[in-house]
């Protein structure tokens, strides 16, 4: 994945965001600006507001109010991609998983085809593709996630507890891909709910907390010396398995 481009959608600045869902608001004025070259972990409790903003910033939910800006202007095309906590799985090959993903976003036949292959063997799935994904196992789909993301070669790359409900072994394998990303030039935004997880790969925190941000930190400042109570409260909440 060429990495030149990679900073060109950045910075990306959210200014007094808020959704709602039904009846529901579950996020309030939250501004931020996110800078190039960083890995952003959003941390807070369940319910606080990750998946949403996630969501948000990749233009899946409406925003009720708040502007989003990639550079100071719009959103520009094919710039992102997003990987689901539990991603959806085509009832096709895992191949053809991926090459859907760019024929959507308009790659050409022959080129479709060859990057596809490139993106299965990038996660290490290409001697499975062409096994049916919905048979794959948990950790199996989520590479086939990352790889339809590769394929797309994003500037930001947006991930939603990419590792819940793996198996270590497997957790590790989704770890690495997402590392490589990050040394290809591609902006990762990622939410979880593991500290040992936010620990290795957080360069910087954003806490949510109720549906607000409460805190934007760099990773060591945010687990050395948290400025607000409610981060206090919520990394005493850890337990000894989430250090490692």
């Amino acid at each position: 994945m060429a990495s030149a481009h990679a900073g060109a959608a950045l910075p990306l600045e959210a200014r007094g965001l808020g959704v709602r869902l039904g009846e529901r608001r579950v996020l309030h004025d939250v501004s931020f600006r996110l800078e190039p070259g960083l890995r952003t972990v959003i941390l807070g409790s369940n319910g606080a507001g990750k998946t949403s903003l996630l969501r948000a910033l990749h233009g899946l939910v409406p925003l009720e109010r708040g502007r989003l800006t990639w550079a100071g202007g719009e959103r520009p095309r094919g710039s992102e991609a997003m990987v689901l906590q539990r991603p959806v799985m085509l009832r096709r090959s895992a191949l053809a998983n991926v090459e859907y993903a760019l024929a959507v976003n308009g790659v050409a036949g022959p080129e479709r085809k060859r990057r596809a292959r490139e993106a299965l063997e990038r996660v290490g799935l290409l001697e499975i593709a062409q096994r049916p994904a919905r048979v794959l196992s948990g950790g199996e789909q989520q590479r086939l996630a990352l790889a339809r993301a590769w394929a797309l070669r994003p500037r930001l790359l947006y991930l939603d507890e990419p590792t819940a409900s793996l198996d270590p072994a497997a957790a590790t394998e989704v770890e690495r891909q997402i590392r490589a990303f990050h040394d290809a030039g591609t902006r990762i935004v990622m939410s979880t709910h593991h500290l040992g997880l936010a620990r290795r790969m957080a360069d910087e925190i954003l806490f949510l907390h109720d549906g607000r941000l409460v805190e934007q930190a760099s990773a060591e400042r945010f687990f050395d010396a948290p400025a607000s109570p409610e981060a206090r409260h919520f990394l005493e909440g850890e337990l000894p398995w989430q250090q490692s």
